[in-house]
């Protein structure tokens, strides 16, 4: 049976949101055809299924979910910044739509009357060292058009952070916090009154040519491509999107594409600064990255809710949706252990591996690097907090894919298919701008 949410969640952003079963009668209502069917109820695919219908609003729309709700993993999982724009090469396309998808978020939340605040960021040098890299940066932002973007110095950084220590920062008061969830809500919302259908706890297991049509009925040739689910349930359509996430690589296997790149789960796990020291911190606070590793490093980061978020650490998760420490799954973490990729990866950053390793463990020790940057803060200050789990596409040789990757089936199918393969960080912030790209992408290739 068809589970379909009701318009209520969509309104009620942060509440329990109920999934309502449908009667077998409200089942026979619900069309088993449509033109196009998006897979995967995440913020990009929303954003993405909004933007098509909204341009093709005489089409059939079908948004399929496997989980009960929508949001519920990366896009309800992060840390709920708006994102400037500053770390991206100049000219690629995650600067472009970063940058603009920013503008855009801000739009919408004005249009829709959804909270968000402008609270800033400042990437902070704490060690000579750095100052190179944060002027490099400096000049990526500015060639990436970043609004208002400034090099500020240590009497200012203590005029904009009282209890920060450094010795230079970019400051960007254009970088922001929302709650992204909400914003997804949101666009589902629009999606829906738009006129298409969300379809939840649909765990699409299999895409392929529809084999035969009943006698007497054209639905196959004009509905060519079946999913189904592992319940046994069947939607038609003409064309499919899909947009998985953490599951990408295994929805482009099941139509016929090959395994790379990789989806490989790292976990990031936050402590939350006590209420009573929420003080110490007004905006954002992130560490000039270092070329040297992989991912960014622990950060600063205020919630739209008053808390305030200290981390991520960034370790190998054992379940692609593993948000607990011993959270294990064996087809999971078979599949990452024994992907070639994965272990050049590990080869190249042991000792930086065994460090977040350690630090995921050790609170006393992820709290040291935070203190240089606000050294009022002590272990007693803070608690451990959520988790969040990151789809990091890789290649077979090690390398963290840091762009767009679309692909299609084989043989029939590869001209009704197209797959998202990869929409990599900061999806959320550009997921409007993305929303079109994609939109072009589909209309490029198929014919609507």
């Amino acid at each position: 049976m068809f589970r379909i949410l009701s318009r209520s969640p969509f309104k009620a952003a942060g509440a329990a949101h109920t999934t309502l079963v449908k009667d077998v009668a409200r089942r026979r209502q619900l069309h088993s055809t449509y033109d196009v069917a998006v897979v995967g109820g995440g913020i990009v695919g929303l954003a993405t299924a909004r933007e098509l219908i909204l341009r093709h609003p005489s089409l059939s729309f079908v948004l399929l979910e496997k989980e009960k709700e929508l949001a519920v993993h990366q896009s309800g999982h992060n840390s709920g910044v708006i994102h400037s724009g500053i770390y991206y090469t100049p000219g690629s396309l995650k600067a472009r739509l970063c940058v603009r998808g920013a503008t855009l978020s801000y739009e919408y939340c004005d249009k829709k009357g959804l909270p968000y605040k402008r609270c800033g960021k400042l990437i902070v040098a704490v060690e000579q060292e750095e100052v190179p890299r944060l002027k490099a940066l400096y000049e990526r932002g500015l060639a990436n058009n970043v609004r208002d973007l400034s090099v500020i110095d240590a009497k200012a950084i203590r005029e904009r952070e009282p209890y920060c220590r450094g010795i230079m920062a970019l400051d960007s008061p254009y970088t922001g916090i929302v709650d992204w969830r909400m914003v997804a809500f949101s666009y589902g919302e629009d999606f829906e009154e738009a006129g298409g259908t969300v379809v939840t706890d649909f765990e699409v297991t299999d895409i392929s040519m529809v084999k035969e049509s009943p006698a007497g009925s054209a639905e196959g040739m004009k509905y060519p491509i079946a999913i189904h689910d592992k319940q046994g349930n069947e939607v038609q359509c003409r064309y499919v999107l899909t947009c998985g996430g953490l599951y990408s690589d295994r929805l482009s296997q099941i139509s016929g594409c090959g395994r790379e790149p990789r989806i490989v789960p790292f976990r990031g796990d936050y402590l939350i600064l006590k209420p009573e020291k929420e003080y110490l911190v007004k905006g954002n606070i992130y560490p000039v990255p270092d070329p040297r590793f992989p991912f960014l490093g622990v950060h600063f980061t205020p919630r739209m809710d008053g808390s305030i978020w200290l981390g991520p650490n960034a370790i190998l998760a054992f379940k692609r949706e593993g948000y607990k420490m011993l959270d294990f799954n064996v087809k999971d973490f078979a599949d990452a252990i024994s992907f070639r990729g994965l272990q050049k990866l590990v080869l190249r950053n042991m000792t930086y591996g065994l460090g977040e390793m350690y630090r995921g463990f050790v609170t006393s020790a992820q709290v040291k690097i935070l203190q240089k940057y606000i050294p009022e803060i002590s272990t007693s200050d803070v608690l451990r907090g959520p988790s969040g789990v990151r789809a990091q596409a890789l290649d077979r040789d090690g390398n963290l894919v840091d762009d767009f990757v679309f692909d299609g089936g084989v043989g029939d199918v590869a001209s009704r298919v197209l797959h998202v393969r990869n929409a990599p960080s900061p999806a959320a912030t550009s997921s409007l701008a993305i929303g079109e790209m994609i939109a072009d992408e589909v209309e490029s290739r198929f014919t609507l």
